[in-house]
């Protein structure tokens, strides 16, 4: 299990992650969203025992992770920025993989690499961006970990590539226990492979829960009055993106939906539509800090 104990990272007076709390469960692959900046990559370099927490403690199968060698060759990190040895073949970083993992399997690797077409002999950094992203993930999948963090693990993959990665991911994954832990931007990725999700804002962690209950506090609503409305009437609904055109108004609205139906239906509506966000539209509704005019930018 990956577990992160009210982790917070400074660096200096720059607070990055503040109090982040959630769990990994093995056979479980948890997806981490938000914007640049927000703390992921910091977060997962926590978890991976690079950094040292200011306060909470990174845990990986109940022990600490900073400088530990016990959780180091049963976890593999996969950075967005990826690192070669010069001049190394696929088969050279393999053979660099097996004298440090003691489950790395090189007949794994080989047919990790044909299913992925990579050539072996060649020298891995003068493959593409995609290709390079593809044999990092064939050195992670062969190492047999118990703990795997990704860092846009997506990057650079065609779409058929990005199938079959999500994939072997889920396979894994039901096999062998491993917990997965994935930071990305692309949240269909996300909500098609992870079974939990976690948002990041503002350097804390605002949304914890499974993908199938990510939308169960969230609406978007369209309802109609007999007469024109005014959004005095939706006072004690904390609500976002609200429209409103003579007796039609439309928003989204985060929180207990029985008591938010409760206080629409005492408004006395002519019609309600009530629609479940999908996880794309959870995230806008969280990140959402201010609206902007786009009509007033090139004015």
């Amino acid at each position: 299990m990956i577990e992160s104990k009210n982790i917070t990272k400074r660096y200096g007076d720059f607070t990055a992650v503040e109090d982040v709390s959630f769990r990994v469960e093995p056979g479980s692959i948890y997806g981490l969203i938000g914007y640049n900046g927000a703390g992921k990559t910091t977060l997962l370099k926590t978890l991976a025992g690079i950094y040292r927490p200011e306060e909470g403690t990174a845990m990986l199968g109940g022990e600490d992770s900073f400088n530990s060698n016990k959780v180091r060759d049963r976890l593999f990190f996969v950075p967005d920025d990826l690192y070669f040895l010069p001049g190394a073949t696929m088969r050279g970083m393999a053979k660099f993989y097996e004298g440090y993992y003691p489950r790395f399997s090189m007949k794994t690797f080989e047919k990790l690499s044909s299913f992925f077409g990579l050539d072996t002999k060649k020298r891995v950094r003068a493959f593409s961006k995609g290709m390079q992203r593809q044999a990092e993930l064939v050195f992670a999948l062969a190492s047999h970990p118990k703990y795997i963090l990704l860092d846009e693990a997506f990057d650079g993959l065609d779409p058929a590539k990005r199938i079959s990665v999500k994939k072997l991911f889920i396979e894994y994954a039901a096999e062998s226990g491993c917990s997965i832990l994935i930071s990305s931007h692309n949240l269909p990725e996300i909500a098609e492979l992870c079974d939990h999700v976690g948002i990041i804002n503002g350097k804390s962690l605002i949304v914890n829960t499974s993908v199938d209950d990510v939308s169960r506090d969230y609406r978007k609503y369209r309802i109609l009055f007999n007469g024109e409305v005014d959004k005095l009437l939706f006072e004690g609904i904390a609500y976002k993106q609200m429209s409103i055109e003579n007796q039609l108004a439309v928003f989204t609205a985060r929180g207990d939906i029985k008591e938010i139906n409760g206080r629409i239906a005492a408004m006395q509506p002519v019609s309600v539509d009530e629609v479940m966000l999908s996880l794309e539209e959870v995230f806008m509704y969280e990140m959402e800090d201010k609206e902007h005019d786009i009509s007033e930018i090139f004015n």
